[in-house]
């Protein structure tokens, strides 16, 4: 009677053990991504406003081009995985290279649309007279970067396939610091101004991606994988990568319609609104580093044909999720009267924010099995699914979001349509999770 409960609880364990020795790093190296353009805005900011509003225009935009493709880590980890619980590093390895060809391929695409057409984006995305030449100058250089960063997902993704997440921490805090020096050397020191700071986080960004490149060159030559690109394997990669990229693209659209509905209401509505989202992105962290380990987690057990144990870790990562996401809204209700004088002191902002950071702190928990389920979903492999639920999660909030000035609310109201959102995300994941048909085994799905 009682081996059951201590075998139960010894499993408990080890999946508690790899979530952590898993998320723990994901986190860091989560964090550390935006640090970049923090710097950057930190740097650029004391050359005068209009560097610094073009400096914001470009990064927008930037930012943009490379999250729409992150499916080239979360594919990338998916596949890994699965070779990996099948014993199988050769064809793990062999896996990842054909992710990095694919984010090659990309990033060489996105700068012949970039270079040439940098100009009339800057003035699509409303940037001033004064700012436009600064933040045309900043997006053409830092466009060259772009399949730096690409490259850096995939090898990232390939990392977190082989369950190793101490290796992306130990690039992306690395890359922080020299991408920090290289400003300040350029910018000041060469007198180099915007196009300065360009060329150092370009600098930084090719340097991350070769240390990556180094290390999976490492790993496929002592597994004997072949480095050479392969039409078929880079086809299967981008096919795994589209449905994802709906999904991605989804969510961008919902963020981009709830600012869009933030604005329409005042501009202490949308200033309150930039500092919750920014809050919310922070959050969001934390519990996507549980997805990740999610993603290799999963992915490994299926791979290696053991359903039962996927399952068994879903089941606890979702306990962790709900755990993390109660504990993150506690969190945000104490600290509201500390957080918000960071960003603002004007009290009809401040007035705003509260009721809405309310309403964020309650949706935490929700958000934290969203979250863990994504990463499940993801290293099953089961893009098309999640492709499909976020299309139906966008078409819900579309008319929730437009109907908010309407009938009014005000800010509150539009973040209780993004947890209507979250919540029909939660319960297209659970209906999934429930019925099992996610739970493909085998080497490849």
């Amino acid at each position: 009677m009682t081996q059951a409960p201590a075998a139960t609880r010894a499993t408990r364990r080890q999946h508690d053990r790899e979530i952590v020795m898993l998320a723990v790093p994901a986190f860091g190296a989560l964090v550390a991504e935006p640090l970049f353009v923090m710097a950057d805005s930190a740097i650029v900011g004391h050359l005068g406003t209009a560097q610094l509003a073009g400096l914001g225009v470009a990064s927008a935009l930037l930012t943009t081009a490379v999250s729409i493709f992150v499916f080239l880590a979360y594919a990338t980890t998916a596949a890994v995985a699965r070779r990996v619980g099948a014993g199988d590093l050769q064809a793990a390895i062999r896996q990842g290279m054909d992710g990095i060809w694919l984010a090659l391929l990309i990033g060489a695409t996105v700068i012949a649309v970039v270079l040439p057409s940098a100009p009339a984006l800057i003035t699509l995305f409303g940037a001033s007279d004064t700012a436009a030449p600064y933040a045309t100058t900043y997006l053409r250089i830092s466009s060259l970067g772009i399949p730096a960063m690409l490259i850096v997902l995939a090898a990232t993704g390939v990392l977190r396939g082989l369950q190793n997440t101490k290796t992306p921490l130990y690039v992306a805090i690395s890359g922080f610091v020299a991408n920090g020096v290289l400003n300040v050397a350029l910018v000041y020191g060469a007198d180099l101004g915007i196009a300065g700071s360009a060329w150092g986080t370009v600098i930084a960004q090719w340097g991350m991606a070769a240390v990556y490149l180094v290390v999976v060159v490492r790993g496929a030559r002592r597994h004997g994988a072949s480095l050479a690109p392969d039409a078929a394997g880079i086809r299967a990669s981008a096919q795994a990568g589209a449905p994802l990229l709906v999904r991605t693209l989804s969510l961008r659209a919902i963020l981009l319609i709830a600012t869009a509905v933030a604005a329409r209401l005042g501009d202490a509505d949308i200033a309150a609104h930039q500092i919750i989202l920014s809050l919310w992105s922070l959050l969001a962290f934390a519990l996507d580093a549980i997805a990740i380990a999610g993603q290799a987690i999963i992915g490994r057990y299926l791979g290696a044909d053991d359903p039962q144990g996927a399952r068994a870790a879903c089941r606890r990562m979702v306990q962790w999720g709900i755990a993390v996401g109660v504990v993150l809204g506690l969190l945000v209700i104490l600290s509201r009267p500390l957080f918000l004088p960071l960003f603002t002191s004007d009290s009809t902002v401040k007035d705003a924010a509260l009721p809405a950071l309310i309403m964020v702190a309650l949706s935490q928990p929700i958000c934290g099995v969203v979250y863990v389920l994504d990463g499940v979903l993801m290293g099953a492999g089961d893009g098309p699914y999640l492709a499909g639920a976020m299309l139906v999660t966008l078409a819900v909030f579309v008319p929730a979001a437009l109907l908010v000035p309407t009938f009014g609310g005000g800010l509150t109201a539009v973040w209780g349509a993004m947890t209507l959102m979250m919540a029909v995300r939660m319960l297209t994941l659970l209906l999934r999770a429930r019925s099992g048909r996610w739970v493909v085994t085998g080497a490849t799905r």
